[in-house]
């Protein structure tokens, strides 16, 4: 009986091995790139009206990094890139993130901008639908 729960402490240990190395992956590409808007809060929108935001993604290493896609973490999030662009050193570029919540309330979405290198980047934003006069105005914001 001992032995059955040290395999079994043993391997639930082996098991987050791999979550550890997803960390140091995340700091790798914050070498590599900047990211604007990463964090995003939209504040108060108008329920049921469609909204855009841009990340702006800066590469700050020595080699090009290959944008290769970016994927949305429900259909209520569409976004916009061009795949397979190749960022330069010292140069920029940005993915348009839309959103288009028909429900009041408080909402988190995420993406997760993945790069040719095996590196991905999650990028979050939320904010509150209402319906009332006190939701801002739509608006794009860089």
């Amino acid at each position: 009986m001992k032995r059955f729960v040290l395999c079994c402490s043993l391997f639930l240990l082996l098991q987050q091995l791999p979550a550890q190395t997803q960390v140091t992956a995340v700091s790798d590409i914050d070498k590599l790139l900047t990211f604007t808007n990463a964090d995003y809060d939209m504040g108060k929108i108008p329920s049921g009206k469609p909204l855009e935001y841009n990340v702006v993604i800066k590469n700050i290493s020595k080699d090009t990094v290959v944008l290769k896609e970016v994927t949305a973490g429900c259909g209520c999030t569409t976004p916009k890139y061009r795949a397979n662009e190749k960022i330069a050193p010292g140069t920029s570029t940005f993915i348009t993130l839309g959103f288009n919540g028909g429900a009041n309330g408080p909402f988190s979405k995420t993406a997760v901008i993945s790069f040719a290198n095996g590196l991905n980047k999650p990028v979050q934003f939320k904010g509150v639908a209402v319906t009332d006069s006190s939701a801002a105005k739509p608006g794009n914001t860089n």
